[in-house]
């Protein structure tokens, strides 16, 4: 017997305590008004200072995760962790977390990291859900940790960074339930964004190209989608089929082309006798062909508007976080189902179908869906769920700003002390939230120590 609506069963959400204002950021930069929040969607961006990295971001999400649900060290089975920040080539960031659990005597625990740039986070996901599915599960939770500190060099690409770390429960009599046998994924070998220097925390990024692979992955991995799910249920997948639809967010406005996009494949896969009918005034596009139309303007312009109040129903709510915090990278994708479920009220979430596309560059891609429990009773799984994550909002508001020439001056600070040891934090840490774990130094043999506040 396969153990019953597995899934995710809880969720918590961990975001440093300062950010840059983007209107700042765009003065700044010497560049158009409207550039980083119009063009690119984005209002907000944490960042981590010298006091955090991706080990203490895992370290606090998971000690709150456990602290707010009361899960003890020793109802955990297994502990996966998503990154792309890499601190150790060889030690991974989930036997760092083990100083949660060693002291009560905890360490028969499975798994270790996945790493292919944002797609982490999805890979460890999939591993925690196979295991609860399969004969090594042994009737104890698994916990997931996605966590990444985006920074860019100086330039275009430098306001599409972020920081943060989200932590999942995964079990069975789950409120977000991951459906089986019509996940969908498409795997490719591309040089569109990756980090080949060791030295540095920045990436190489091909930012054509990253896009051209981002929506290349979208339309194949909605295709094969939709083709399992007509095979299994004997149904027809368009974007009706989805009353909510989450996306990998670089930045904000890519997610409103990439809903575009999948109305256009839509629009591509209707009969040609009813296309007249239906879109009258898009008939011209019918004949084009996926392939060649990642570059054309027009087409994207027609299917943004043609989708857009459907965008603002199933989307835009899930894109709250990416909005005040940026790209998280491995998190990216889980903070728009945190957002979803503070943005819309607990009986339109009930019982509805919610799709997922993953993206990592390199690249490493997957969508599948959630089906939300249909409960709105007082106690139930999925009010617990939602009332559990309503200290985002008000942990938002009380984040304190923090000039560009003092954002630039601590990315500077990070850079030249990159790989120094021994090393020791500079920035106080009387304005980081309560319970967050922090550096307190890195040894001469490169060995970190944390504490929390």
């Amino acid at each position: 017997m396969w153990p019953k609506d597995v899934g995710i069963k809880a969720m918590e959400v961990y975001f440093p305590a300062q950010y840059v204002e983007q209107t700042e950021l765009e003065q700044f930069d010497g560049v158009s008004a409207g550039k980083y929040t119009i063009g690119l969607g984005q209002s907000r961006m944490g960042f981590c200072n010298d006091r955090e990295d991706v080990n203490s971001l895992c370290l606090t999400v998971v000690h709150r995760l456990m602290d707010r649900y009361g899960i003890k060290p020793k109802d955990v089975g297994r502990l996966e962790v998503g990154t792309e920040t890499i601190l150790d080539k060889s030690k991974s960031i989930k036997s760092v977390l083990m100083q949660l659990f060693e002291p009560y005597g905890c360490t028969d625990i499975e798994g270790v990291d996945s790493t292919n740039a944002c797609y982490g986070g999805t890979a460890a996901l999939l591993n925690a859900v196979a295991w609860v599915e399969s004969s090594a599960w042994d009737g104890r939770l698994a916990v997931v940790v996605a966590a990444d500190n985006a920074v860019y060099a100086a330039g275009s690409a430098r306001p599409t960074g972020g920081a943060g770390a989200i932590a999942m429960v995964v079990g069975p009599d789950a409120p977000l339930i991951i459906d089986r046998g019509v996940r969908s994924s498409y795997m490719k070998h591309a040089y569109d964004f990756y980090k080949p220097n060791l030295k540095s925390d920045y990436p190489v990024v091909d930012g054509h190209l990253s896009i051209q692979c981002y929506l290349g992955a979208l339309d194949n991995c909605y295709q094969t989608y939709q083709e399992k799910v007509k095979k299994k249920y004997k149904e027809n997948v368009t974007l009706e089929y989805f009353d909510a639809m989450l996306f990998h967010s670089p930045y904000c406005k890519l997610v409103q082309k990439s809903f575009a996009r999948l109305a256009f494949v839509d629009f591509l896969n209707t009969p040609k006798d009813e296309v007249s009918k239906k879109y009258p005034d898009l008939e011209k596009y019918h004949n084009v062909k996926l392939e060649n139309s990642y570059t054309d303007k027009d087409i994207e312009k027609a299917f943004m508007t043609l989708s857009k109040v459907a965008f603002s129903q199933k989307t835009q709510p899930s894109l709250f976080l990416a909005n005040q915090v940026g790209n998280m990278y491995t998190p990216s994708v889980y903070s728009g189902l945190a957002s979803l479920l503070i943005n819309r009220p607990i009986k339109e979430l009930a019982g509805s179908k919610v799709g997922v596309f993953s993206y990592g560059s390199g690249l490493c891609s997957t969508m599948y869906s959630i089906t939300i429990a249909n409960q709105t009773e007082e106690g139930s799984n999925l009010m617990k769920l939602i009332s559990a994550l309503q200290y985002i909002k008000p942990q938002l508001s009380a984040r304190h700003k923090i000039s560009p020439t003092d954002y630039t001056k601590v990315l500077e600070w990070r850079e030249q002390n990159c790989h120094t040891v021994p090393f020791s934090p500079q920035s106080n840490t009387t304005d980081m939230f309560p319970g967050t774990y922090y550096l307190e130094k890195v040894d001469e043999k490169y060995r970190r120590t944390y504490k929390r506040v």
